[in-house]
């Protein structure tokens, strides 16, 4: 059990968590939820021993593995599968220990360890995390060092989830992944068999994946049972019933306050008067919960609505590279008024359709047409950094008016969310969701006609995700919006268009078949729908794979001579003479410890047949 109690934690002087105390029982998976900045990260390292608490304790079961995202994304020339394999530090101790070991009874040790921890089987489940997390079976092959930064912390993310810590910590974990990886890491975590604690303002995943809701707010920790729908309910009774508390003793106060005011000065009266004074100090005020009010997240209406459609294309080719386009026949319009969402893995061209849409990429072939005088506002996570940290949300929008008066100035930095003092802060020492608010206002700032986001909610939380759907369902405009947050597509978005195969298609069904769709295809069961032949080509070995499949290949011999070389040891150690007779439970052991070896050697032999097949098909 992870015990919490009479917790507090201080940083930079500033009072986090306040004597609070809490109990998780094994098992459990948890979410955590609280306004950015309340300290919920900041639990999370004094859990894991990185930072000392100001007072009281936290206490985890003397054996219990605690594990967490990495901080740095692994780098290097090692494939991607072989570091996630090695997050497993006693499997690989062990494996590395068997390449050398001699003595027949320590052989028997080490064997029976790896079959109890299903050693052999660790390479089909360390792909199948990769291939949940969106790692093609050529992908997990491919050094990390390949992958850029989001795609090395999935990695991460993936070595985290195969070492299966006994406590399992996750800090915004969808923030590293689309919507795809998403919806898998969802039904991943609803399955997770130990304790996980999961820090997240992501509500669908909070709704499907765990069981309890910590919630932190103004230095208070309090578990609530159920998802966060139920969390939701029994918080808004909660303020209900505090709130009746706190009128009943306000009647109560001010009932005993007149009897003192009434009879202090008469002697007759004066011990009753004097009990009552000595009540009302007993009487300690009951602190309601306030809901701190959400800054609203506003567009400015475009001065004009624009003809339909004020974007039309149609065959279009695109990408980088004319001889290696990234889509190909892209026919599509976009109305005023059209709220769509584009779904798609990462690396399937949703960034270059939103390049091109926003006239940032010329097509190579086919015809794009636009409305006349339109105009785009385009948000995208990277641009975060391009902010100036010197100056100030003031400084912003004073060099988008000129020469305007200071109070108009004051007044659309306040309607941005930045009224007052606010205004004036630096934007290095904004928060991650204030300068996502920042970002928002200055993109916007003119009035477009369509508004183009791409991941905008991976710094806001749970209340400012909600002020941000309904921003778009207030604005007059287009939307156009690549998410991994469901509640935001579910909330605003009226068509889906799947971005795959190398083009663009409208997608009929809703998100619910969607996600059966995605879980169905990276658990590597028969999809829901039947692939058009467009999709069986595309899914055709081609030359240009022979490289990874002749390391494929490698990787399976090499396989092969390890697990020969295991079962060859313990061959040996089963033809002693007296091993059935002296021992008769090492023996049981060392013939299981065999059997599972030679499982594993028939695997490796069949991926090496099934690479060696797909080359021989590439290169004919």
């Amino acid at each position: 059990m992870l015990s919490i109690t009479d917790l507090s934690i201080r940083l930079a002087g500033r009072l986090l968590i306040d004597q609070s105390s809490v109990q998780i029982t094994p098992g459990s998976r948890v979410g955590m939820v609280g306004r950015n900045g309340t300290g919920k990260s900041t639990l999370f390292k004094v859990i894991r021993g990185e930072l000392a608490a100001e007072h009281g304790t936290v206490t985890l079961p003397p054996r219990w593995r605690v594990g967490s995202l990495a901080q740095e994304a692994p780098n290097g020339p090692e494939s991607l599968i072989s570091v996630v394999l090695k997050a497993d530090l006693e499997r690989d101790a062990l494996l590395t220990e068997a390449e050398s070991a001699t003595d027949p009874h320590r052989i028997a040790e080490i064997q029976t360890r790896l079959v109890d921890i299903d050693a052999h089987s660790a390479p089909s489940r360390a792909a199948a995390i990769l291939s949940g997390l969106g790692f093609s079976a050529t992908d997990q092959l491919r050094p990390c060092a390949e992958f850029s930064g989001g795609w090395r912390m999935r990695v991460a993310l993936a070595a985290t989830l195969f070492a299966a810590p006994d406590l399992l910590l996750l800090d915004e974990p969808t923030n590293y992944l689309d919507l795809e990886g998403t919806l898998w890491l969802e039904d991943h975590l609803a399955h997770y068999p130990r304790t996980v604690i999961v820090i997240s303002h992501d509500r669908d995943l909070l709704e499907s994946s765990v069981d309890q809701i910590l919630h932190l707010e103004r230095g208070k920790l309090t578990l609530y049972k159920g998802t966060y729908s139920s969390f939701e309910e029994q918080r808004a009774m909660r303020e209900m019933l505090d709130a009746k508390a706190v009128k009943r003793q306000e009647a109560e106060r001010a009932r005993l306050q007149a009897f003192v005011d009434r009879f202090k000065a008469k002697a007759s009266k004066a011990r009753q008067a004097q009990s009552r004074v000595k009540m009302l100090e007993r009487l300690k005020p009951i602190t309601a919960l306030v809901t701190q009010d959400v800054r609203e997240i506003s567009f400015p209406a475009p001065e004009k609505i624009l003809s339909p459609p004020i974007i039309a294309a149609d065959n279009v080719v695109v990408g980088y590279d004319p001889n290696t386009p990234v889509l190909n026949r892209v026919t599509l319009r976009v109305d005023n008024d059209d709220r769509i969402a584009l779904l798609g893995s990462n690396g399937n061209g949703k960034s270059t359709l939103v390049k091109l849409l926003a006239g940032r990429l010329a097509p190579f072939s086919g015809k794009v047409t636009r409305a006349d005088k339109l105009s785009i506002a385009y948000f995208a996570q990277h641009q975060l950094d391009e902010l100036n940290e010197d100056a100030s949300t003031y400084d912003h929008v004073r060099k988008l008016m000129g020469e305007a008066p200071e109070a108009k100035v004051r007044a659309r930095a306040g309607a941005i969310g930045f009224s007052g003092k606010a205004a004036d802060t630096k934007v290095g020492k904004l928060s991650g969701g204030e300068k996502a608010r920042l970002l928002l206002g200055l993109a916007t700032f003119f009035g477009p006609n369509m508004i183009i986001l791409d991941e905008p909610t991976n710094h806001l939380d749970i209340d400012s995700r909600a002020a941000l759907a309904e921003a778009i369902n207030e604005f007059p405009g287009a939307v156009i919006m690549v998410s991994h947050d469901r509640y935001l597509i579910e909330s605003c978005a009226d068509q889906l268009w799947i971005v795959a195969d190398r083009t663009v298609t409208n997608y009929d069904g809703d998100l619910d078949e969607y996600r059966r769709l995605v879980l169905s295809a990276r658990n590597g069961e028969p999809a829901p729908r039947e692939r058009n032949a467009a999709s069986e080509k595309s899914q055709r070995p081609r030359s240009d794979n022979r490289g990874s499949l002749k390391k494929r290949i490698a990787e399976a011999e090499s396989e092969i001579a390890r697990v020969s070389e295991i079962i060859s040891k313990i061959d040996t150690a089963l033809a002693l003479p007296d091993i059935f007779t002296r021992d008769p439970k090492q023996a049981a052991q060392l013939s299981k410890a065999r059997a599972n070896a030679a499982d594993a050697l028939a695997r490796a032999e069949e991926q090496w047949l099934e690479a060696s097949t797909q080359f021989d098909a590439a290169a004919g």
